[in-house]
């Protein structure tokens, strides 16, 4: 399949890392928005839904979410738009969420985490999938699960939810006969279900990469490529690391919003997570052999080039010697009165020539 050149994610991570520096000196708890996506508009989807019936919505003002903390149904609220700081701190203050919680969601450079609050649990991840050209999107998503709650808090329109919104529309599966934890486990297992299709994609590219060294001319094109699938594998790791920590701590956490019956779905998030990560060390060992099979490749082309220049120069090596001879300016060289000697001597090292070159293809060295 046709791979990625890294152009393409450099700006990305340039642009990311510039605009990191505007947290520096900030007040604990001060949200500042840490991303690419500034332009966003604000987006937010509402799915209030039990066992029996399901009302779907798309909301245009922050304030329309504030009647369902107290509502009896389970409750989505699926909030796009990261940049929209005064919104968020809205909706923050509504359902009572620390500054610093605010903060994080808003802080795209976040590392992936789980935190234990008196009546909520917050929980950041990263959801990765491709964008049209196959490139590697990486997307900070946050997570308030509440009694009968989930918020969820995205860059911008565009996830991997879409089953999750598939199964609550059908009421396929348990999900709306479930609590909310349920709701969120869901949630995180459509992320962590994406991450097999996306290591599935890079599975195609590094045997692409492996058929492009051994069956095309190596270029410098290969080796920008092997770069970097190295680098959007590291950032893969690093999304991923910390996942299995954060399922861990869920599941013993023993938190009131946490029922009993979510720990078995739970411990199958935790074997997913572990099969990912296993997947993700096999492909970054895997990227590693490439660049050491592109620099053994280009060692071996550079080996046949001076071969060959060597059993060149070694052939002529002779011929140059016979032709010194006959070139110095002796007076009396008894050859040099022979009618035929240069017809001889071109001769002689016309034989010479082709026995040495016999000679190295006796000897495969030709």
């Amino acid at each position: 399949m046709a791979a990625r050149k890294n152009t393409k994610v450099t700006p990305v991570i340039r642009r990311k890392r510039l605009s990191a520096k505007a947290t520096i000196g900030q007040v604990p708890g001060a949200p500042v928005y840490v991303g690419s996506k500034a332009d966003s508009d604000l987006y937010i989807e509402v799915f209030d839904y039990d066992k029996e019936s399901l009302q779907e919505k798309r909301i245009s003002e922050i304030e329309d979410t504030y009647g369902f903390i107290a509502s009896e149904p389970i409750t989505w609220i699926n909030i796009n738009g990261l940049s929209h700081i005064h919104e968020i701190e809205k909706i923050g203050k509504q359902y009572k969420l620390h500054p610093l919680v605010i903060e994080d969601i808003v802080n795209t450079q976040q590392r992936p985490k789980m935190e234990e609050f008196e009546n909520y649990l917050f929980v950041v991840l990263k959801m990765l999938h491709m964008d049209k050209d196959k490139g590697l999107i990486i997307e900070h998503v946050s997570f308030i699960l509440g009694k009968n709650y989930v918020i969820s808090f995205q860059e911008a329109e565009g996830d991997v939810f879409d089953s999750v919104r598939n199964r609550l529309r059908t009421s396929k599966g348990v999900i709306r006969s479930m609590t909310a934890d349920y709701l969120l486990y869901a949630l995180m297992d459509g992320i962590v279900d994406y991450y097999f299709y996306l290591l599935d994609e890079f599975g195609n590219r590094i045997e692409g990469l492996e058929d492009q060294l051994f069956e095309t001319e190596v270029n410098n094109d290969i080796s920008a490529e092997i770069q970097s699938l190295k680098r959007e594998i590291l950032r893969i790791r690093r999304a991923v690391s910390p996942l299995r920590e954060i399922v861990s701590r869920i599941e013993k956490s023993g938190h009131p919003n946490l029922s009993e019956k979510i720990t078995l779905y739970l411990s199958d998030l935790q074997d997913h997570i572990i099969q990912v990560s296993e997947s993700i060390e096999i492909y970054r060992e895997m990227t590693w052999s490439l660049m050491d099979m592109y620099m053994t490749t280009i060692s071996n082309k550079m080996n046949t080039i001076m071969k060959v220049l060597t059993i060149i120069a070694t052939i002529f090596i002779p011929l140059t010697f016979i032709a010194g001879i006959y070139g110095m300016n002796f007076e009396y060289i008894p050859e040099l009165q022979y009618q035929n000697g240069y017809f001889v001597l071109l001769g002689v090292m016309l034989v010479i020539f082709l026995v040495m070159l016999l000679y190295f293809r006796s000897k495969k060295w030709l």
